[in-house]
């Protein structure tokens, strides 16, 4: 990002001079669809990134400037690194109060909304926003969703929690800029309800984490609540999501986005687009396509792409993807913040020469009605902590989703699952993956094991090679459960599906 400089050199003062009048600019033009849709088309891939670097130092200054813990956390760092230093919870939010962490050293009294952070980490955290920057990041998923779903006049039904998290209530007031929102939050009753009383006049975009949104079609069958005749799109979140489910979510949506967000930062980071969808499905089906865009991963990643003027990524040594909030009225500042997830970045430009090596053609791959953006690209393989390993083999939750939604005949059987390393009484580790069914049986156990295990042969270039090496090592459990026992006993008010079990026998 740049050196670790407390005041910005005589260049670097001319060039932020020049900033101002390209925020006047940018302001304009982001309050309307359509001027920022062509702006966004007019200025070259090059010219973006080297603003969204130019945004990054000014911010490394800003918060250097006003923030007293961040000033404070570099100063104690300036004798070991010469370069700008990375922040994440444990070295920089767990260390500093709320207050010394906002701008002026305080939380202002009005206009200000705190959220906290699911807990999924262990430790709920809370989080101070203006009403500027959250106003900001609403304009972001609005020009996202309007880019990818239309004008169509649409009834927003938002699933996601309510309460003091930040997606829920948060996520309803973006899209208000987009449509009418009902937030009902992850209540089937109510949702089904909804789309009876409103009936098929409306378009309407459900809004909530992957696994809900296949629940609420699984439920509606088993109720017979026909959802025929509704025009249903879908905005997900809060997690990764398989191709596979994705696939099983479009027998029932027109489309189904994702979009890229965390507590620690903000909403709208990033989106699936079009064209970004059509990449990753492209790397799935075509494995030199996957390769040459991701390497030799075995994981294939969400693609997502990100408005490099609202913030600026970077990939650092370990392959984390750093964030730096570029815009002045954040509260609280964050530079170089890193969330751990793993990931990468490209410029349109860059993926797109790579593509033409194969005789593909970036512009083309986009099905959607509107002119493909020329943003960078962001993609995310998800936090390394949400992994198994085996052999040394990697397994992650995706791989796992990937093996039972591709298969409909399971996937509508299935509504959340798990897994964990288990410990045999040799002493040694098995994958064991558990899954939540209303009927369990020997049949559908055995059924579950041969899939998974097939499935992952196919997807996952560790697990093949570790297979090749230690087939009977590697040949996992599999454990079905009644809906809401087992490690599923509290599923029911988890913010989020239970993905991965904390288990005793993890080493």
């Amino acid at each position: 990002m740049g050196n670790l400089e407390p005041n910005p050199s005589l260049t670097e003062r001319l060039a932020f001079a020049t900033l101002a009048l390209d925020d006047v600019y940018w302001f304009f033009a982001s309050r309307k669809f359509p001027s920022m849709l062509s702006k966004l088309q007019r200025v070259s891939p090059l010219k973006m990134d080297r603003l969204s670097r130019l945004r990054s130092r000014r911010a490394y200054y800003h918060a250097l400037r006003t923030v007293p813990a961040y000033r404070n956390y570099v100063s104690s760092l300036s004798a070991k690194c010469s370069k700008t230093p990375e922040t994440d919870k444990a070295a920089y939010i767990t260390q500093y109060s709320i207050e010394d962490r906002c701008c002026g050293g305080k939380i202002p009294y009005r206009t200000i909304m705190i959220d906290e952070s699911s807990g999924s980490t262990g430790v709920p955290f809370n989080w101070v926003r203006s009403l500027e920057e959250r106003a900001d990041s609403h304009k972001a998923v609005n020009f996202f969703a309007r880019y990818c779903y239309g004008e169509e006049e649409t009834i927003v039904i938002n699933a996601f929690s309510m309460g003091a998290w930040a997606t829920g209530l948060n996520m309803g007031q973006a899209l208000l800029q987009f449509s009418t929102v009902k937030n009902i939050g992850p209540d089937l009753d109510k949702i089904l309800s909804t789309l009876q009383a409103f009936g098929t006049r409306y378009r309407y975009l459900v809004v909530g984490y992957p696994p809900f949104l296949k629940h609420l079609i699984d439920v509606s069958v088993q109720r017979g609540v026909s959802l025929e005749g509704y025009r249903l799109d879908a905005l997900v979140g809060g997690e990764g999501m398989s191709e596979g489910l994705r696939d099983y979510l479009m027998q029932t949506f027109r489309s189904v986005f994702s979009g890229y967000g965390a507590t620690d930062l903000e909403l709208g980071l990033g989106g699936e687009t079009w064209v970004s969808v059509a990449i990753r499905r492209l790397a799935r089906d075509n494995l030199e396509i996957r390769e040459l865009l991701f390497g030799d991963h075995s994981r294939l990643p969400m693609v997502f792409q990100y408005n490099p003027l609202m913030h600026y990524f970077e990939i650092n040594s370990q392959s984390e993807v750093l964030v730096t909030i570029l815009r002045s009225n954040v509260l609280s500042p964050r530079i170089r913040y890193n969330i751990h997830d793993e990931g990468g970045i490209a410029r349109f430009d860059e993926l797109e020469k790579l593509l033409a090596t194969k005789g593909i053609d970036l512009s083309k791959l986009s099905t959607g009605p509107q002119p493909t953006l020329k943003l960078p690209f962001l993609w995310i393989y998800g936090r390394q902590d949400s992994t198994i390993s085996i052999m040394g083999a990697n397994i992650y939750p995706e791989d796992l989703e990937e093996c039972v939604y591709t298969k409909p005949s399971l996937a509508k059987q299935i509504s959340s699952f798990c897994m964990e390393l288990a410990e045999l009484d040799s002493g040694e580790f098995q994958a064991c993956f558990h899954f939540e069914v209303e009927t369990p049986t020997d049949s559908l156990q055995d059924e579950i094991k041969e899939s998974v295990y097939k499935t992952l042969i196919c997807l996952n270039s560790d697990f093949r090679e570790a297979a090749k090496e230690h087939p009977n090592g590697l040949k996992p459990q599999v454990q079905l459960h009644r809906t809401k026992e087992g490690p599923f006993a509290q599923n029911s008010s988890r913010i989020k599906h239970l993905r991965k079990v904390n288990s005793i026998f993890n080493p």
